[in-house]
């Protein structure tokens, strides 16, 4: 066996054209399509608030996740941000990667079996007999194959996802402006727009709470965005393609989000039954034919993009956990196209042995799968923020010349993020729609925290313990155009 790269090297084979649209479609999930109705039914058209304050800390994190992504590009990405940002006290540097390591890859693979779960629902718009887990399993195993192909197939088949996404949002944001400001052909204008949004309850109908409610769920509608910070180690520029994305998040959480809502309760009455499936509603207000076939297979493609970017994305994070010994080194191989194929595989099965909870224990085990993953979310950003309050100023100290993108106002816009998040974790303690998420999610926290006491007991030192941490990126090498590892040593 003569493999063509070291067993334990990714490959650069994401382009920036690839790089832009996995920025641009990692805001743009099913829950934008379908749970924004959750969210409005809820809090009435004051939804588009609880979206904006939700849309305003993502923006912030991934401002600050940008900053360390384009100084230090690096395998496994806010991971190696959190071992290095505590990483004087030995123990907490390594807790906090360990945590923020195995809570981003506990949540991705929950996002693989919930969209595999709703992408059969959505298949069987066309094809009603077709059993739900044949369809999941079809799937899972379809996405799984692009992803085991080479970095570049995955970054391929995400650049035509996000394309039918952003497409697909743009045409309605401009149909539905359209609409609403009376520039619609006369015979098709039927629904009156401010009666729409005012005349059933007012902008706040059911109070503050709902809204405030509202902007946690949000949360996990927004997550996604820093996955290009996570391929950032498997792109040929990688600090440009960061920078980028990082740049454009304002508008895409601006626009497609808070934008798109909006038009939403322009055009369908918040309380109406329709709210259940609010785009296609929408569409349908618009009397535009076949809305519903349209918006399901929208829907889909958006679902196969969370399938794609979620085995992406914990398979890199899984392979990054080894390189300190926070996960079984068996994943650490990569084959010939610098894929690493048991790390997929391994998201693969959890996810289809979730799937197959959602049918035999829907009330338990996949209840707890699915209540639990959003708070997990919360707690990655968390540690990301805190991350990058601590290594602001070893940056400008040891990398100033590598700080192209700089949080805004630091530290205090930092600390406003810290304590918005904190203030949402704390108000799922008094909503009563959020406590079990809440109290889930703390229990996935405790397990994890209990893993880690094992890990130390009886684990493996990886090849990462040591007082140097070491962060690998792929570069291109300007003389020879092959590409090599440029090790970032920081102390």
């Amino acid at each position: 066996m003569q493999p063509s790269m070291d067993k334990s090297e990714l490959k650069c084979g994401l382009k920036q054209r690839h790089m832009t649209m996995i920025a641009l479609g990692g805001v743009i999930g099913a829950g934008l399509f379908v749970g924004s109705g959750v969210v409005i039914q809820q809090a009435g058209p004051a939804a588009v608030l609880s979206f904006l304050m939700t849309g305003a800390l993502v923006v912030l994190v991934m401002r600050m996740l940008g900053e360390m992504a384009c100084a230090m590009p690096a395998v496994g990405s806010f991971y190696e941000y959190a071992r290095l940002a505590f990483a004087g006290a030995h123990g907490p540097g390594r807790l906090a990667g360990f945590l923020t390591g195995w809570m981003y890859w506990y949540f991705w693979v929950i996002v693989v079996a919930v969209e595999a779960v709703a992408g059969a629902k959505l298949v069987q718009f066309w094809l009603p007999e077709a059993p739900a887990w044949a369809i999941s399993l079809t799937l899972l195993v379809m996405l799984s194959a692009t992803n085991l192909l080479s970095v570049g197939s995955y970054g391929e088949f995400e650049f035509w996802f996000s394309s039918v996404k952003v497409t697909a949002i743009i045409v309605f944001l401009f149909l539905g402006g359209l609409y609403v400001l009376g520039w619609w052909p006369a015979s098709m204008h039927t629904t009156a727009v401010l009666p729409t949004l005012l005349d059933h309850g007012g902008l706040m109908p059911n109070g503050i709470g709902p809204v405030m409610s509202g902007a946690v769920a949000a949360t996990g509608f927004y997550f996604g965005a820093e996955i290009v910070t996570i391929a950032a180690a498997e792109a040929h520029e990688p600090a440009k393609a960061v920078a980028k994305a990082t740049n454009s998040v304002i508008t895409r959480v601006l626009v497609f989000y808070v934008g798109s809502v909006l038009l939403v309760v322009l055009l369908v009455p918040w309380n109406s039954p329709q709210m259940a499936t609010p785009y296609v509603s929408a569409l349908e207000a618009m009397n535009l034919p076949a809305a519903a076939a349209v918006m399901n297979a929208i829907v889909l493609t958006a679902v196969l993009s969370a399938l794609n970017s979620g085995l992406y994305a914990a398979s890199r994070m899984m392979f990054a956990l080894t390189r300190h010994g926070d996960a079984p080194a068996v994943f650490a191989s990569v084959n010939r196209h610098g894929v690493p194929v048991r790390a997929i595989l391994l998201g693969t099965v959890f996810g289809y042995v979730s799937v197959v909870m959602s049918y035999i224990s829907p009330d338990t085990v996949f209840a707890f799968l699915v209540n639990s993953y959003g708070t997990v979310a919360l707690f990655v950003y968390l540690l990301i923020a805190l991350s990058q309050l601590r290594l602001r100023k070893k940056l400008e100290r040891e990398a100033a010349g590598r700080l192209k993108v700089r949080m805004w106002c630091f530290p205090y816009l930092t600390w406003l993020a810290i304590l918005g998040m904190i203030s949402i974790l704390v108000a799922m303690a008094f909503i009563p729609g959020q406590r079990k998420p809440l109290w889930l999610g703390l229990v996935s926290f405790g397990v994890l925290l209990a893993a880690y006491a094992w890990r130390r007991l009886y684990g493996k030192p990886g090849r990462g313990h040591s007082a140097t941490v070491e962060i690998e990126a792929c570069t291109v090498d300007p003389v020879h155009g092959n590409f090599r590892r440029a090790l970032e040593k920081t102390h």
